[in-house]
């Protein structure tokens, strides 16, 4: 029973019954539309949690929806999946015992943080009173008594606090919520929650548990800026659009299209910000970076001016600044955050980036690019189009499937709201150069932190999220070992996925990466450990994959030809549960599509002549580099 308390403004509960309470009642609100922000918390509760955080959801469980986890990294990546499909409109709250459980979360954490997603993490934490001393799972540290495990989370986390008193937690919470629904700064959130303080009790005051709308803003750019920039491309021959995760994310597509159409800039595309432009729009130039294709890439070498709308210019997006070869070449950026808007020493300009777009064309007026660079700009991205059809296809005289075939088969079964998912290995390239986006938030591939075990969780979030959507999640053999646990969660929340499970023998994409950079490959396969202390390289290690899904009560297909898949889509899309199709892929080759470069370092000194070689070539085309001053 909850206490009773001191006066009529105020309410008795303990901490966590203070935190669930307060999640239960949080909305959100942009464009008019209010919705409820927290879809519920995941958990395992354990040692620290059980009897605080774990009790209150006991008691909420018929008003705060509760998903059992497997494993603590699972559950934050179930977040931050719901989050994405949500649009950052929605989040979920993550729930853990003290050190082991809590520290498994740290991964996702950086996932949710630098992929820009709102996740709040409750880590339970050590005995505040220190009565006990050490306790279990604590990882001790002689230097000073408040520092455990969950200090770690610092360094990926967006906002990080520690509970102490019961006093603390209202600030907490409301500071939790301005950085979970704040464009600019939004990620993990970590709230560190000592066991024992879970379980006080306090007179809160009743403000704090009644509904609250948190409007997410949408930022105006300021006015100087805004004509810097304009002069800026009015000033060009061959601007460049790139598209990044803020276009997704500020809901812009339309906008986006709207200001390519009539200035006649070329768009092209990061990881992130596929699908920003429809497929088949006419100044989509496709894929670029180390991961794209050479049609936009190469508008990106001779381009004079980049107008990067909510990119963050990783190493893959810029080719690790080989990217922009005009010697003339500079930046105008669109971003919600400063510190991205003013990457490559560009002019910022700080706004929403619909907004932003929309402001920057009124002040640029009727001005377009030259009718020359418009029709090179069209016919680049018809080469593209054209060139993907090509990519897809079977390849004659070949036994099995490709890799590149199967997402095209796939793609061919996919509605336009549908999503497809991935994270790791060989399957971003050919994602990002080969799907066919049907919309903004149908392409969900995790390339920001590129976090292997992300694939099968957060399709699960997303599902959750989104219902009405088929989720179709591409997992490699070696991430499908690092990370399968939550097909289980699937089925016992009975949420349906469509699992391709594709099999290329071990750590397909860093084998072609270690061919590449002289390394021969060395230990990126399976195969059974010889003699010599090496691999034994006629010796492959065999796993049953479709076993191990089955053992866990997932229908699986096993497939060996296009005629074969198709069949097993049909089946899995007229399936009311999580679906299962696994496939043997010819081993992954890289190819040159992209015309880019992405620097993975080579050894200066070496004794084997492949990495000699490598690091030859690697000389040469760090020459290439600019810093963009």
């Amino acid at each position: 029973m909850i206490g009773k308390s001191k006066t009529d403004n105020t309410v008795r509960l303990t901490v966590g019954q203070a935190v669930v309470r307060f999640l239960e009642v949080q909305k959100v609100e942009r464009d008019g539309q209010v919705s409820t922000f927290f879809g519920g918390a995941l958990g395992i509760l354990g040692h620290g949690n059980v009897a605080g955080v774990g009790q209150a959801l006991l008691e909420e469980i018929d008003r705060f929806r509760f998903i059992q986890g497997k494993n603590e990294q699972g559950m934050a990546h179930v977040a931050v999946g719901y989050a994405r499909q949500m649009n950052r409109m929605g989040a979920m709250a993550v729930t853990t015992s003290i050190g082991p459980g809590a520290a498994n979360m740290i991964t996702a954490a950086g996932t949710a943080t630098v992929n820009r997603l709102p996740v709040l993490l409750l880590p339970s934490d050590y005995f505040s009173t220190r009565r006990t001393g050490s306790v279990l799972q604590q990882v001790e540290n002689e230097q000073s008594n408040d520092i455990s495990a969950n200090d770690s989370f610092k360094a990926v986390s967006r906002y990080w606090d520690r509970i102490d008193r019961p006093e603390q937690l209202s600030a907490s919470l409301m500071r939790a919520m301005e950085t979970l629904t704040n464009p600019a700064t939004t990620g993990a959130v970590t709230l560190c929650l000592p066991q024992d303080v879970q379980a006080e009790s306090y007179d809160f005051d009743l403000d704090l548990f009644r509904e609250r709308i948190w409007r997410i803003p949408r930022t105006r750019p300021d006015k100087d800026s805004l004509a810097q920039a304009a002069e800026a491309i009015k000033s060009s021959k061959r601007p460049l659009i790139i598209a990044g995760g803020g276009v997704v994310y500020s809901s812009a597509s339309k906008v986006l299209a709207e200001f390519a159409e009539r200035t006649g800039i070329p768009v092209g595309s990061t990881q992130a910000g596929k699908g920003a432009l429809p497929y088949d729009h006419p100044m989509n130039s496709g894929p670029m970076g180390a991961l794209g294709l050479r049609f936009a890439n190469r508008l990106a070498h001779t381009a004079d001016l980049i107008i990067g709308v909510g990119t963050r210019y990783t190493d893959f997006t810029s080719a690790s600044n080989t990217m922009f070869q005009n010697p003339q070449v500079h930046f105008v950026n669109i971003n919600v955050l400063s510190f991205d808007a003013h990457k490559e020493a560009a002019i910022p300009v700080i706004g929403d980036a619909r907004e932003t777009l929309s402001e920057l064309q009124e002040v640029l007026g009727d001005w377009q690019v030259d009718e020359d660079y418009r029709r090179e700009a069209v016919a680049k991205a018809d080469e593209q189009r054209q060139a993907v059809d090509r990519m897809v296809q079977h390849i004659p005289g070949t036994e099995g499937l490709g890799q590149k075939e199967v997402i095209g088969i796939v793609n061919e079964f996919a509605r336009p709201q549908d999503v497809v998912v991935n994270a790791a290995g060989s399957m971003p390239s050919d994602l990002q150069k080969l799907w066919k986006a049907g919309s903004p938030l149908g392409y969900s591939v995790e390339y920001g932190y590129s976090c292997m075990g992300y694939e099968i969780p957060a399709a699960l979030g997303m599902r959750m999220a989104d219902p009405s959507r088929e989720i179709f999640s591409f997992i490699g053999d070696a991430s499908f070992i690092m990370y399968h646990q939550d097909v289980l969660t699937a089925i016992q929340e009975r949420e349906k996925i469509i699992l391709l499970l594709l099999d290329n023998g071990g750590y397909g994409s860093i084998h072609s990466l270690s061919m590449q950079v002289g390394s021969q490959g060395f230990e990126t396969k399976y195969y059974y450990r010889g003699d010599n202390g090496r691999q034994n390289l006629k010796e492959p290690l065999q796993v049953d994959f479709p076993k191990i899904l089955e053992g866990y009560g997932v229908k699986t297909y096993t497939v060996e030809d296009a005629g074969q898949l198709r069949q097993a889509l049909q089946k899995a899309l007229a399936s009311d549960q999580i679906t299962a199709i696994y496939a043997k892929v010819a081993p992954v080759e890289r190819d040159d599509a992209a015309d880019a470069y992405w620097e993975v370092a080579t050894p200066e000194v070496a004794h084997i002549e492949s990495s000699i070689k490598a690091h030859q070539e690697y000389e040469r085309i760090r020459d290439l580099q600019r810093n963009y001053l």
